[in-house]
């Protein structure tokens, strides 16, 4: 269906990608994979048409509809919810109203053997006979199903887009581009800004509905759910395989295992075949034999190897100094904004050593409840934060409050202080940002990269309680796995906010639920909580039936 061939980009000198060719075929459900500044995010800007490669070409047919998702949204404002995600309809309406004048106007004219007659004929049929091939579509109830699904609530069908968050406004673009039943759908970490119950939808409904499916997401459950195929760019080429991310990396460290065993082999009958040539090569009884391996070796074709790009994020938390047995408690904390309520009598007592977890849906008052404890907004109720507690704190736009006009190094340079500012390269070099990558602008940075630059500032004072809100948005697989690694070996108490089950699981003992204006406990891990809020959803649907 799309075909991209020969596919080059160059920036300044060097290759991001070089000659990667590929065809995206009906119902294919790709992950593009790769670690931060690899491309993906470029290639898919491409196969989207809004950037043009340095060589090669993407060529798909006339008639194929792509939508696309970017990662960041310019959104224009004037319209309800329902309105805007009603936009995905609007070719629709200009196609009938285009019908409907072209009718009008054929009942006037009189000129039947003209050609522009002919054309207005040859017009009308053909916008007809496209129009009623478009299956019968219940728009209001097919946006209002969407909207649902995207975690709306019907009440928010009539609010100004204006009123809404990012977040929820990248909903309305997804609502909208799911809308148009694309040929082909490409996301951009379309997971971002969604919630648990959010991405489980979009979950199905990928899976359900066969157009084929492009996604970049650093979510390794979503991908392993919805994908049947892997492309990692990496080291500027394509590793293309039919099976999903978990299986990939399987097969892929099977391939390597595999190239390298036959180079060993390879390069050890090279060695053999010299040793023989140098010993026997004044030897006249010896002279064909030796002529012959001459020959062989001149032949031999050197195996090779898939280079892997082995650099790593080296991170690790300072030992925290000890704070006191409860470092939070909360005493019937509630919070409003006006006549809305977030959340009321909050109860909770965070002791030493926990690593805990705040899920719910978007809007329940998750990054609210964090900002009370940061003591940035008031509340109701007693918050009493315990003794010597040493707090850092990474909001969920951390990564967008950074001076994009500032290098890489003066970013970490302006808020160091003391015996670390010593150490800025090598803190630098463990987070990849070594040699030439530290006089880097912030405005050049990917998304990923943005986020490992706002994190640094987590390590340069030790603390004893880490609160987190969404780290994971933007960081790829391998830098999650070892941030998550970081954090288990972290000595002090944690609290993290995010909608990642595979970064949760394993790493938090204990689940706090946001949701009708409740905060509730779960002494339990995330799937466990899912597993059991799921029969409970499924006990709730058998009762309503």
């Amino acid at each position: 269906m799309i075909s991209v061939d020969g596919l080059t980009v160059e920036f300044g000198g060097s290759a991001l990608f070089s000659d990667i060719s590929f065809v995206i075929n009906e119902k294919d459900r790709i992950a593009l994979m790769g670690k931060n500044g690899a491309g993906k995010s470029t290639l898919l800007k491409i196969l989207a048409g809004t950037r043009e490669p340095t060589r090669g070409k993407v060529s798909a047919p006339k008639d194929t509809v792509i939508a696309y998702l970017p990662q960041h949204l310019m959104t224009e404002d004037g319209r309800t919810v329902f309105e805007e995600t009603a936009q995905a309809f609007a070719h629709l309406h200009a196609m009938e109203a285009e019908i409907e004048a072209i009718n009008k106007e054929l009942e006037t004219r009189t000129d039947y053997d003209s050609d522009s007659y002919y054309e207005l004929i040859e017009r009308v049929s053909t916008l007809s006979e496209k129009f009623y091939s478009i299956e019968e579509i219940n728009y209001d109830a097919d946006i209002e199903k969407t909207l649902l699904g995207l975690g709306f609530k019907r009440s928010d069908f009539d609010r100004q887009t204006s009123s809404f968050s990012g977040g929820w406004r990248m909903r309305i673009e997804l609502a909208k581009l799911l809308l148009k039943k694309p040929d082909v759908l490409l996301l951009d970490e379309p997971t971002n800004h969604l919630d648990i119950e959010s991405i489980q939808w979009l979950e199905d409904f990928l899976i359900d509905n066969g157009q084929a499916v492009v996604v970049i997401s650093h979510d390794r459950a979503f991908v392993d759910r919805i994908t049947t195929r892997t492309i990692e760019v990496t080291m500027g080429r394509i590793y293309d395989y039919k099976v999903n991310y978990s299986s990939y990396l399987q097969l892929r460290k099977e391939r390597r295992e595999q190239q390298q065993k036959a180079f060993d082999e390879q390069q050890k009958m090279i060695a053999e075949t010299k040793e023989f040539i140098e010993r026997f090569k004044g030897t006249y009884s010896k002279t064909l034999q030796v002529q012959s391996r001459v020959k062989m070796l001149e032949k031999q074709d050197i195996l090779e190897v898939d280079e892997e790009d082995t650099s790593a994020l080296r991170l690790k938390f300072p030992p925290s100094p000890r704070s006191g047995a409860y470092p939070v408690m909360l005493e019937g904390v509630s919070k409003s904004y006006g006549d809305h309520t977030v959340f009321r009598q909050a109860n909770l007592t965070i002791e030493r050593g926990d690593k805990i977890a705040f899920v719910g849906k978007n809007g329940e008052g998750k990054s609210t409840l964090v900002k009370c404890i940061m003591k940035e907004i008031d509340h109701e109720g007693t918050l009493t934060i315990g003794h010597n507690v040493m707090t850092a704190y990474f909001a969920q736009n951390q990564a967008s409050l950074l001076d994009e006009n500032l290098t890489v190094f003066q970013t970490i340079d302006d808020v160091a202080q003391g015996e670390i500012r010593n150490k800025i390269k090598d803190l630098l070099g463990a987070f990849m940002f070594g040699g030439e990558n530290s006089t880097k602008k912030v405005k050049v940075l990917s998304g990923g990269e943005r986020t490992r630059l706002a994190m640094i500032k987590l390590l340069l004072e030790p603390v004893n309680l880490l609160i987190l809100d969404e780290p994971t948005n933007h960081l790829d697989m391998k830098t999650k796995d070892i941030l998550k690694q970081a954090l288990l070996d972290f000595d002090g108490t944690l609290i993290v906010v995010s909608h990642d089950r595979d970064f949760l699981d394993g790493l938090v003992t204990k689940v706090y639920e946001f949701g009708n204006q409740k905060v509730t406990e779960h002494l339990e891990g995330i799937y466990e909580f899912m597993q059991r809020k799921k029969m409970e959803n499924l006990r709730e649907l058998e009762r309503k039936n």
